[in-house]
């Protein structure tokens, strides 16, 4: 994180969506704009910290809380998680399709009212990485994406509850309007939605058996198969030794690639 003062926070509501921001002091006449989403059972509030770092390096910062977080939730985080990993895949996918729709509504809203240019980066932690790639896949506007611990899959083969790495979390079934969100926006399936090449980096644990990093690397292989003028543009960084995790050489390698690219 930034050690430099903290910039001031403004919140509002976007539509229906609770949102708030940091700007850089003085901010450039014309600023970039990210966009910074938390992981499951996270809010705007919780990543303020991340903002401060991104105001820091001349970035006007933004985030949202999730659909059904934050002061869009009734239940506490303990509940949501119940629930979620109740039964994954009707849960979890409207959550992530929903978000990645409000996104788009927050790059309009930011772009008309923040000083900021239409060249978007956005990121996230866990979910909120999941969802960033899924809105990257949706607004040409999203130029740079990094991804903490996240994947573009939302089956998650494999994947393993956090509380307990032995066991494999029962996906369970999803309901029509569950099915709608991963048949419309689940990365991996529609590939042709990132035509317009934005540049995405996965920092993933290794050994991370919750989102396993596999679904990265298949995306990423899948992409220069369709497009190999692609390139560098999907970066799969794997860091020996850890889990689902949020690590600093993460957060920094992440924090490098949206400011410095």
């Amino acid at each position: 994180m930034s050690d430099s003062p903290e910039h001031s926070v403004t919140s509002a509501h976007i539509d229906h969506i609770p949102a708030l921001w940091v700007s850089p002091d003085p901010q450039p006449a014309i600023a970039r704009l990210v966009i910074w989403l938390p992981g499951l059972t996270g809010t705007k509030e919780a990543v303020l910290p991340y903002l401060q770092s991104f105001a820091a390096a001349g970035l006007v910062a933004v985030s949202l809380d999730p659909w059904q977080h934050g002061e869009r939730g009734t239940e506490s985080s303990e509940e949501l998680l119940r629930r979620v990993f109740g039964d994954f895949r009707r849960h979890m996918w409207p959550i992530l399709g929903q978000t990645a729709l409000d996104v788009l509504r927050v790059i309009d809203w930011s772009i008309a009212h923040l000083g900021v240019r239409p060249q978007v980066l956005l990121g996230g932690i866990s979910m909120g990485g999941d969802i960033a790639v899924a809105a990257a896949g949706l607004d040409r506007r999203v130029a740079l994406v990094a991804a903490i611990v996240s994947t573009p899959d939302w089956l998650r083969p494999g994947m393993r509850s956090g509380s307990d790495p032995a066991a494999i979390v029962d996906p369970g079934t999803p309901d029509a309007y569950a099915r709608f969100f991963y048949d419309n926006l689940n990365p991996l399936t529609h590939l042709e939605a990132y035509a317009h090449r934005p540049s995405i980096l996965f920092a993933c644990g290794a050994d991370d058996q919750h989102v396993p990093p596999d679904g990265a690397q298949r995306f990423q292989a899948a992409l220069r198969d369709r497009d190999p003028s692609y390139g560098e543009g999907i970066r799969v960084s794997l860091q020996p030794g850890v889990g689902h995790e949020l690590t600093d050489a993460m957060w920094r390698e992440c924090l490098a690639w949206l400011t410095e690219s």
